[in-house]
């Protein structure tokens, strides 16, 4: 039995090590083919550029960066909230059989492909955004236009597409919240609603941080979906309502007729990219870190 033990040990430390060699040979590769153009253009003139021209040799890509950050920002806000109080009803409302059903529902979600919600914000929201959403923007805002491409159509479809992460782990964390807490919550006089706000939720809350932190990295490293509906114009976004360009999408358009220096302004990008992530989980785990606490 020990020597069965040991085998499973050692196949599992191949893996972990197989896994760990991936990531650092990739990184390498997109390093060692971004880093000549940031070294010749300048990284600040590359992070900061406002024009993303590269057949005129102008590879600025703020906008770019302006447009990831505002769609998956805004799929935050809306999936977030969402998500949360998704698996608060099944979890705290819902009778369990009933709870299953929804569950599997949810979960169904995140094995449809990307280019379908692609489609489906092509075909559904583009043209709703135009047709009922505009007349009243233009209330506010009555010299405000759109094609329908927009951040609103990226976010609300990045939403949707976070949300199967959302809610299945923060439904796992707060159903491993230890029943005596509800039942003290409840007996010092507590509400379904205070217990559900004050006790269960900040008990539960690494793990709904958790989940926040992997749906932020499936929105901001979407490529398809957004391609097909946010309308690729690398300008800087003044409104929910324009077209933006993200990194992913850039580099999924452009890599396929990009010359050797494109390529590697695309590459850099891809640089660019794995920094902000990096950055964003590591501002993340911080803030899980002085929350403390929970399950």
């Amino acid at each position: 039995m020990k020597s069965y033990e040991k085998v499973i040990e050692k196949i599992i430390l191949i893996c972990a090590i197989l896994s760990t060699l991936s990531v650092g040979l990739i990184t390498v590769f997109i390093f060692h083919s971004g880093l000549p153009v940031l070294k010749d253009y300048g990284v600040l003139s590359f992070i900061f550029g406002m024009d993303w021209k590269p057949t005129n040799g102008q590879y600025g890509i703020f906008p770019l960066i302006l447009g990831t950050l505002s769609v998956t920002f805004g799929a935050l806000i809306i999936g977030i909230p969402t998500g949360i109080a998704c698996a608060v009803f099944l979890v705290e409302i819902l009778p369990s059989n009933i709870a299953k059903i929804f569950k599997s529902a949810v979960e169904l979600l995140a094995g449809i492909p990307s280019v379908v919600y692609g489609f489906f914000g092509l075909a559904v929201l583009v043209p709703a955004i135009r047709t009922y959403f505009l007349p009243i923007y233009q209330i506010f805002r009555p010299e405000a236009t759109t094609t329908g491409f927009s951040i609103l159509a990226g976010a609300i479809i990045l939403a949707i597409m976070i949300l199967p992460t959302v809610v299945s782990i923060s439904e796992n964390s707060l159903a491993a919240v230890p029943h005596e807490y509800r039942e003290a919550s409840l007996a010092l006089g507590a509400n379904k609603r205070e217990t559900i706000v004050k006790v269960l939720i900040p008990a539960a809350k690494s793990g709904i941080l958790s989940s926040v932190i992997l749906g932020m990295g499936r929105a901001i490293g979407e490529t398809m979906a957004v391609l097909l509906i946010t309308g690729n114009m690398p300008v800087a976004p003044k409104s929910m309502l324009d077209s933006v360009a993200t990194l992913t999408g850039t580099i999924a358009m452009e890599m396929s007729y990009a010359t050797p220096t494109h390529q590697s302004a695309l590459f850099a990008v891809g640089i660019v990219l794995f920094v902000i992530i990096m950055l964003l989980n590591i501002l993340a785990q911080l803030m899980m870190k002085r929350m403390g606490g929970g399950q």
